[in-house]
């Protein structure tokens, strides 16, 4: 009998699939591997239980076949997760200190992908104010924005677990952030269930680049299933690999700059250097800030010198 399921993991080629009466250990069929598509955490997955499958499969403890991938909303590769509704970008006010850059082309990459961007700005404790400024310049950008210190975890999760909505949900961050911090704070089951986490690589004890999504609804008091990814190695360079945008389409990652998108002087405006343009005016009376639109010409300009045939290369490896 064909029923839909999600997946919450894969170990030695058997995947945990989610359905409403159990949770069911899976083989996918091998026309995946020759289509070149990969089921992955996060996947919304057709599977049927009676079909049949090889006896090194039954033996293996498999009881179902995964037929077919649904509709995904979004995929990533690296690390590899499906359907991410909800990022939290994990940044701290110092030590180290942020980089604005990278946390704006991950804000655009999620933005593009349909990803809904919380920045959570950690170790609040050691710069107030800049925390406050940072929080200020996001949430003009259309964003929501937190400032936390270790010192509060109660305040810490009155705080972010509202925030939390959708299905699936993860955490990325550089190391060094605090990242894991917060993830212990959040979801203390979590290093339980992987062991502790080292706070200079961002992994626990396990080794595996494979995507675990973990049921939060208890915690938010939700009947309906919640997940958060436990996505070892995910850090702001792993989205170099996603970032498959074309130039023309960058201004639109910008949350705030869509209100004054197709009002500037010149209908092929970049946005960067025209005259009349109507962003460059927003910033220089302080309703963009500075330092996102200096970020949205270095990405430009990245986008620029990026090549229509390695966009597409890319594309095709999603």
């Amino acid at each position: 009998m064909k029923e839909e399921g999600r997946i919450l993991s894969l170990s030695g080629g058997l995947y945990t699939v989610r359905t409403e009466k159990d949770d069911l250990l899976c083989y996918a069929r091998g026309a995946f591997r020759r289509d070149g598509t990969s089921p992955v955490a996060g996947d919304r997955v057709l599977i049927d239980r009676e079909e049949a499958l090889q006896k090194k499969e039954m033996e293996a403890g498999a009881r179902g076949l995964i037929l077919e991938v649904l509709e995904r909303k979004n995929v990533l590769i690296r690390p590899p997760l499906a359907n991410l509704d909800t990022l939290f970008l994990v940044s701290a006010v110092r030590d180290p200190d942020p980089s604005l850059l990278s946390i704006d082309k991950l804000c655009a990459i999620a933005h593009h992908n349909d990803i809904r961007v919380i920045l959570v700005f950690t170790k609040k404790e050691l710069d107030p104010q800049r925390a406050e400024e940072l929080c200020r310049v996001y949430r003009g950008a259309g964003f929501e924005a937190f400032a936390v210190t270790r010192l509060e975890e109660e305040e810490t999760r009155r705080l972010l677990y509202p925030a939390i909505r959708g299905t699936v949900c993860a955490l990325a961050g550089a190391s060094g952030v605090g990242k894991s911090t917060l993830i212990n704070t959040l979801f203390p089951f979590l290093s339980a269930q992987t062991g502790s986490v080292s706070e200079k690589t961002g992994r626990g004890r396990h080794t595996t680049r494979q995507s675990t999504l973990y049921d939060i609804s208890h915690l938010l008091g939700k009947t309906e299933p919640v997940y958060v990814a436990d996505t070892p190695g995910f850090s702001l360079l792993d989205f170099d690999r996603f970032f498959f945008m074309d130039k023309e389409d960058l201004p639109f990652a910008f949350p705030e700059f869509e209100e004054h998108l197709g009002k500037c002087r010149y209908t092929k405006c970049t946005h960067r250097t025209e005259d009349g343009c109507r962003i460059l005016e927003s910033v220089e009376n302080g309703t963009v800030a500075k330092s996102r639109h200096e970020s949205y010409v270095s990405l430009y300009g990245e986008l620029d010198r990026t090549k229509a045939w390695e966009r597409d290369k890319k594309r095709t490896r999603r």
